[in-house]
């Protein structure tokens, strides 16, 4: 059994067929659920005036039978399929994968494809043309480091143990996962704090660190209903305010809105990983007990 998603909604909204033809031009390799991926999407939509993408849902799921009941659920392992597009463009198979058209043929130049989520967010800035506050990543070379050690921090201390509070089985190791996370997100909260806010950089200007962090902090909501109430992000926490203003924030940005998957859809779709029927990379390396930042090709391939 197989499961695919349509995308039914042009994501590029803002550009007519005239303007669009002479901007930079991508495939766009994807999967709807992917957090990863999303990122991506968010660059790509915050730039939809400045670039021209296809959505090619490029990776999804297939049922394989799990005989001996290895997962313990009863259930059967799911596993990733990918597309031939995805596999010859991108060594690791992995979205997001960006395919740049050629400008003259339009047609896809796979030797030119770029990949790695934090990576896409900074190639899409750089092509895309923008400037002053429009910038993911800042022209000023001191905001721009800081926004490349920021978007890798949040990376391994807010998106990578989201994975180990729903892959891990013992509850000890959730928890533990789970801590760390919210660490991550305290310091991420007092860094916001001290800009005018209410985003990572001063005065409301978007960057990298808010995309890297966004995909995860919008998903949060299903802990609390795979792992129970000790796993909700406390509203209450005095060193979390400016952490839910921000999110408040960035989730009300037109850009934002039209990038969320349906929660319903993505509920179920995450209780793969929840139930350990899921076979992927990232789930392969964190039942491993590794960081999903630290997934190795060779080690997690299913």
């Amino acid at each position: 059994m197989t499961t695919t998603r349509h995308i039914t909604r042009r994501l590029l909204s803002t550009s007519t067929s005239e303007t669009s033809s002479s901007l930079p031009s991508f495939r766009y390799l994807s999967a709807w659920f992917c957090p990863y991926a999303h990122r991506a999407t968010l660059a790509l939509e915050h730039h939809s005036t400045r670039i021209s993408y296809e959505w090619v849902e490029a990776l999804g799921w297939e049922q394989r039978q799990d005989a001996n009941n290895v997962t313990g659920t009863g259930k059967e392992w799911w596993y990733h399929w990918k597309a031939d597009e995805l596999k010859r463009a991108n060594p690791s198979a992995l979205v997001p994968t960006l395919i740049p058209l050629n400008a003259s043929t339009k047609e896809p130049m796979d030797e030119k494809a770029v990949y790695e989520s934090l990576v896409t967010i900074d190639y899409i800035d750089a092509v895309s043309g923008a400037s002053g506050v429009d910038r993911l990543v800042p022209e000023d070379p001191y905001l721009s480091a800081k926004c490349r050690i920021w978007a890798d921090k949040v990376n391994k201390e807010c998106c990578s143990p989201y994975y180990g509070v729903l892959v891990r089985k013992e509850e000890g190791e959730r928890m533990e996962h789970f801590e760390k996370l919210i660490t991550g997100l305290k310091a991420f909260s007092k860094e916001v704090s001290q800009s005018s806010g209410p985003t990572f950089l001063d005065d409301g200007q978007l960057s990298s660190v808010d995309l890297a962090l966004l995909p995860w902090a919008f998903r949060f909501y299903v802990f609390e209903h795979y792992r129970g109430p000790d796993y909700v992000i406390s509203t209450e926490d005095p060193e979390l305010e400016p952490y839910h203003e921000w999110l408040e924030h960035v989730l009300s940005l037109d850009s934002v809105k039209r990038t969320l998957p349906d929660k319903d859809d993505y509920l179920e779709h995450i209780g793969k990983y929840a139930d350990s029927s899921a076979r992927s990379k990232v789930a392969n390396a964190v039942r491993r007990g590794v960081a999903a930042h630290d997934l190795d090709d060779e080690k997690d391939e299913y």
